[in-house]
């Protein structure tokens, strides 16, 4: 396959807690859910889920209740470190074209890349899925995926707050803005 059709859908799940963060902890990645969407093809590839084990913080009960991940799953996860090697090398994620819903994730592997030293995975062309399909749609407020998912009369697939099953999520709405000839070619950034 050829990596100019191909696009990774990237959502992450990181440590979060209800209120004030405890003192000491950050915010860390648990959970890469990557989709590799064939354009060309116009179908869902490929879903993926990479379990990532924290370093400075630890998954709290809010956590546990929103993505349905807890401390002793992530504990059997890569460390970041890994878990980029991985993206990089299995997934091709320094080649290909690659989407999030916002720029949440693509801020947060930032943000962690430079706070651990660790080589960034991913390619400059990035695109923002939010800011595609608010512009397809022409609507005034960006939505978040669920609410894309009802204004596209898609369904949402497995559970919301899962980065595996929001990628796979994320994925049909990029195909449904290639449908429509709404996918942008994917714009450079620069990482840090």
């Amino acid at each position: 396959m050829d990596h100019r059709t191909l696009v990774n859908v990237v959502d992450v799940e990181a440590t979060c807690w209800e209120g004030e963060r405890p003192p000491g902890e950050v915010s860390e990645i648990i959970e890469i859910g990557l989709t590799v969407v064939d354009l060309d093809a116009r179908e869902r590839v490929s879903r993926h889920r990479v379990l990532v084990r924290p370093a400075r913080s630890r998954v709290s009960a809010f956590c546990t209740a929103l993505t349905g991940l807890t401390q002793a799953e992530v504990d059997g996860g890569l460390d970041f470190a890994a878990a980029c090697r991985l993206l990089a090398t299995t997934y091709a994620a320094g080649v290909r074209p690659w989407a999030s819903w916002g720029d949440y994730d693509r801020n947060q592997f930032t943000r962690q890349c430079r706070a651990t030293g660790t080589r960034y995975p991913f390619g400059h062309r990035h695109t923002n899925a939010k800011i595609a399909f608010t512009e397809a749609y022409g609507l005034a407020r960006r939505p978040g995926m669920a609410q894309a998912l009802e204004v596209a009369g898609l369904p949402l697939e497995g559970r919301h707050h899962s980065g595996e099953d929001d990628a796979w999520n994320i994925a049909a709405l990029v195909l449904r803005l290639a449908e429509r000839d709404a996918w942008p070619d994917p714009l450079p950034h620069r990482a840090g």
